[in-house]
């Protein structure tokens, strides 16, 4: 497809973006479904039939955590902010599940943010806004105690940004957040665990509560994949709803408690912004 091209739905090919390239594909065992590829990495996935249907398994774990905070059923008017675009289909899914939900979804990629808006039925604002930016700056632009939910979703290649995992920036997020808000991380990792323990460590330097959701096999350090991170300054409490939809998926997922999270992250160093020097400081050589 040439630079430019905007069609009216989805059409399968490849469109470049700001960031590179990103590829639509149909889902060949979903007629309804569509798959986004960005830079050869696969990013979302969206039902245009069912906004409630996840097809990936660590947003279904999101949204499972989210609705144990706020049932679907009390009709809350949330306020999210999703940190990483993609196809947007958790915003999709909270629409659909909070009707009165108040969304910005916060991308860095222009181009692909219209495409996604030309492809997907998603809803308009003030119900979703899309604000093209960096995430941190963003973050970091907006008043304190504005969201209830806050969805960390940024990769580059297989990790986060190192600037998205540190002190200082979970401390903004936090800031950001009402009293009993939730930060939620998805946290990309090998089977060593490095990058998830000092995620696990950051979060829990900056909230009273944190939890981990993430099947045996990757708690276990066996593979690559995926936990979800979560911290509040609400306990988030022994909801058995949670636990069975977690255990109930195609991928069955196991949940940590605060305790057992910290235990986690014993002993690894908190995340921090790096050190600048001013101009006008000596420097000190080493000896």
């Amino acid at each position: 497809m040439p630079t430019g091209t905007r069609p009216d739905g989805p059409v399968a090919g490849v469109y470049y973006i700001d960031t590179g390239d990103c590829e639509l594909l149909q889902d060949q065992d979903n007629s309804n479904g569509w798959l986004l590829k960005i830079n050869g990495v696969m990013s979302s996935h969206i039902d245009l039939a069912d906004p409630l249907f996840l097809d990936f398994e660590y947003m279904r774990w999101i949204a499972a955590l989210v609705e144990s905070r706020w049932p679907r059923e009390q009709k809350p008017k949330l306020r999210a902010l999703h940190l990483g675009g993609g196809a947007c289909s958790m915003a999709r899914y909270f629409h659909a599940a909070y009707p009165e939900a108040r969304q910005v979804v916060v991308e860095l990629d222009g181009k692909l943010a219209d495409y996604v808006r030309g492809w997907f039925d998603l809803p308009k604002a003030p119900l979703l806004r899309i604000r093209v930016g960096e995430a941190r700056e963003v973050t970091e632009s907006l008043t304190p105690d504005t969201r209830d939910l806050i969805i960390r979703d940024v990769f580059a290649g297989a990790f986060t940004p190192r600037a998205l995992t540190t002190r200082e920036f979970t401390a903004h997020a936090d800031s950001v957040l009402a009293p009993d808000g939730l930060y939620v991380v998805n946290s990309g990792d090998a089977p060593d665990l490095k990058n998830a323990r000092a995620d696990a460590a950051t979060i829990a330097a900056t909230f009273e509560h944190t939890m981990i959701i993430a099947d045996p096999a990757m708690l276990k350090g066996r593979r690559y994949g995926n936990m979800i991170m979560a911290g509040s300054h609400a306990p988030f409490g022994d909801d058995p709803t949670l636990a069975r939809k977690l255990l109930g998926g195609g991928v069955p997922a196991h949940m940590w408690d605060d305790a057992k999270v910290r235990a986690f992250a014993q002993g690894i160093p908190v995340r921090h912004d790096p050190v600048t020097v001013a101009a006008d400081e000596p420097s000190v050589a080493a000896e």
